[in-house]
């Protein structure tokens, strides 16, 4: 029987019992050279820039990690000697150029060229590669810092604070800076920079009610914020309630009641009446013209369903007749002159006639022009009261209140009180 074994298996058989004999050999300097490059990667990001370029001087990202410490120590040396370092400017874009040979897309080294290209006083490149490496990547904070303090050296408020915003979404920690930089540039060219903020303002960013705050602190502020409401009713979101009672309550601390009735006339919020919600049945009211009720212990405020008129909406007072309290109370703006306040009320429980009052009350200052009972008598049914009052000409707001008559004993007392109105006496 003639052998069928293929002549050429032989050969082949020793060539790879002789890649079997080299295999523990290839095997090891793999390992050993794997084992190189674990080590190798911690000392390429985490090692002294000087040490990382020696060990691996090839690495874009050890060349980048030294351009970046050569500009750092540029910028650094006019702590030491009253000057920066140009040379160190220099090395550092010549490094970052190095990286981008290797890795053009760098972000990073792109930005340290135009760094340094600023420094050489090259400025329109530098805003060119700048510009270049903030498209890029709208997390370089240095590039987009960069670009703030260029474009509004250039009076481009609208670049500089679209690159500002970019900044301050990401960082909390910057924005009191940032935030500094909009109000001074609002109050120095308010022609030019305040509609730039109210357009970034417009877009609701998630720093908008944190800019809004911001602006609290100072009369300075608050004449920007006012108007700054004034541009953003006309936009796609103008001041919902909130913001603008927070707007309304600061102007009343700062005593700017001039201004309050200014921004609320162009808004018209709420529309001009002399009592708002005289009905209490329109929440939809930005404080200090919405009834504000009191939340304090010994009563209860709440505007509520009338139980004898079901399909009506009034105010409920329980009151424990001793405790000293505004109950309700809301701003108006009456021109000097009479005045009659007419409501009804109607008595749940106790004499709301001895323990409950309307007064209205002069802002700024103290001064009481009325002062008259909630009920005429404790009535279980609606009663109308009627009231007259003068506005004197020092008295350019007015406080309405519902205000307690406190007893020596708690006697409780629940009224309810609707169809609150304030008219000229002509």
């Amino acid at each position: 029987m003639r052998d069928q074994t293929d002549p050429s298996a032989a050969p082949l058989a020793r060539r790879m019992g002789k890649v079997g004999e080299y295999a523990p050999y290839v095997l090891t300097v793999g390992a050993v050279w794997l084992a190189w490059q674990v080590l190798l990667q911690p000392a390429i990001l985490r090692a002294p820039p000087e040490m990382a370029v020696r060990v691996a001087p090839g690495s874009p990202t050890v060349l980048r990690r030294a351009a970046e410490a050569e500009f750092a120590a540029g910028v650094n040396a006019k702590a030491k000697t009253g000057a920066e370092d140009s040379r160190r400017f220099a090395n550092a874009g010549s490094l970052a150029r190095d990286v981008l040979a290797k890795a053009p897309f760098d972000v990073r080294a792109l930005r340290v060229v135009g760094l340094s290209e600023a420094k050489a006083g090259r400025d329109v490149a530098a805003d060119e590669i700048l510009t270049l490496a903030g498209n890029w990547s709208l997390r370089d904070d240095p590039a987009h810092a960069w670009l703030v303090e260029n474009r509004l050296k250039r009076g481009d408020y609208a670049s500089s604070f679209a690159h500002a915003d970019t900044l301050v979404r990401r960082r909390e920690d910057i924005r009191p800076r940032v935030f500094r930089l909009f109000t001074l540039a609002s109050s120095a060219d308010p022609q030019r920079a305040l509609p730039q903020v109210a357009a970034l303002l417009d877009k609701r960013p998630p720093w908008r009610q944190s800019y809004l705050d911001s602006l609290y602190g100072t009369t300075e502020g608050l004449q920007v914020a006012a108007t700054l409401a004034v541009m953003l009713q006309k936009g796609k979101a103008p001041l919902t309630n909130e913001e603008l009672s927070q707007l309304y309550m600061h102007l009343i601390e700062k005593g700017q009641l001039p201004a309050l009735r200014t921004v609320r006339a162009s808004l018209n919020r709420p529309p001009a009446a002399n009592v708002s919600n005289g009905g209490f049945d329109t929440p939809d009211i930005p404080a200090p013209f919405q009834w504000r009720l009191a939340q304090e212990a010994g009563v209860t405020v709440e505007m509520v369903a009338d139980d004898v008129r079901p399909a009506d909406t009034a105010l409920r007072v329980d009151y424990d007749g001793y405790s000293s309290v505004h109950v309700a109370e809301q701003l108006m703006f009456l021109a000097p002159g009479r005045y009659r306040l007419t409501a009804e009320a109607r008595a749940e429980a106790g004499d709301p006639g001895r323990r409950l009052a309307w007064t209205v009350t002069c802002a700024p200052g103290d001064l009481t022009i009325l002062s008259t009972p909630v009920a005429p008598t404790p009535a279980e049914v609606w009663t109308p009261i009627a009231a007259e009052f003068t506005v004197p000409a020092s008295c350019p707001g007015q406080w309405l209140r519902v205000a307690s008559r406190a007893g020596e004993r708690r006697v409780n007392t629940i009224a309810w009180i609707d169809r609150v109105a304030v008219t000229a006496v002509r």
